[in-house]
């Protein structure tokens, strides 16, 4: 596996450039949809976003690289979501759950994607260390917002206690993904450490 990282739209200089990053996420995201891990394949994706072969490799180095670029993508577009409107709940632990559940039954509607994008993340090495920051700075993002809508200052604390209820929502849905627990075994596990760490 390559040790270079994917080409982030920051790295993109021109237009045609971010269009082409687009139509490839848009491929991975079209295909792992229809046939799950096992149907990103690289070839596939260069032939449905109508990039060469190469090209797709200087964008993305591995389909590994590829999905969890894709996972980043899809956790960008629940926070531009999520920040659209208020969350409702009167209390951290409520708006966390709200949110959470939101994007778990997003995803477990999607059930293909979902064990595509999983898998990508269960599987990345540290060669994919830039593209697993990215997702976790997203979903911690994501979290934070829920927890203290509008506040800018967060805390040590807040910012750590976000990534850990990531981290447990991340392997409670890989035991879904694997058939370990059930999807009602997925939501409970996942609230009962919300509560445990808010404790509000």
């Amino acid at each position: 596996m390559s040790s270079t990282n994917s080409l982030s739209v920051d790295e993109l200089g021109s237009a045609a450039q971010r269009d082409r990053r687009k139509r490839i996420l848009d491929a991975t995201i079209a295909l792992a949809t229809q046939g799950g891990f096992d149907a990103v394949q690289m070839r596939a994706v260069a032939e449905q976003a109508d990039v060469a072969l190469g090209t797709l490799y200087r964008y993305f180095p591995s389909k590994i690289h590829l999905l969890v670029s894709a996972l980043a993508r899809e956790f960008e577009r629940a926070n531009a979501s999520i920040g659209e409107r208020p969350v409702p709940g009167d209390t951290s632990s409520e708006r966390v759950i709200y949110v959470l559940r939101k994007t778990t039954r997003g995803l477990q509607g999607d059930p293909h994607l979902t064990e595509a994008l999983t898998r990508a993340f269960m599987f990345a090495d540290a060669s994919v260390a830039a593209e697993i920051h990215t997702v976790g700075i997203l979903l911690t993002r994501m979290l934070t917002h829920a927890m203290h809508p509008g506040q800018t200052d967060l805390t040590d604390d807040d910012i750590a206690i976000a990534r850990v209820i990531g981290d447990v929502w991340l392997s409670a849905l890989v035991g879904w993904v694997t058939g370990r627990t059930s999807a009602a075994e997925t939501a409970a596990h996942m609230e009962k450490a919300v509560h445990l760490l808010l404790r509000d």
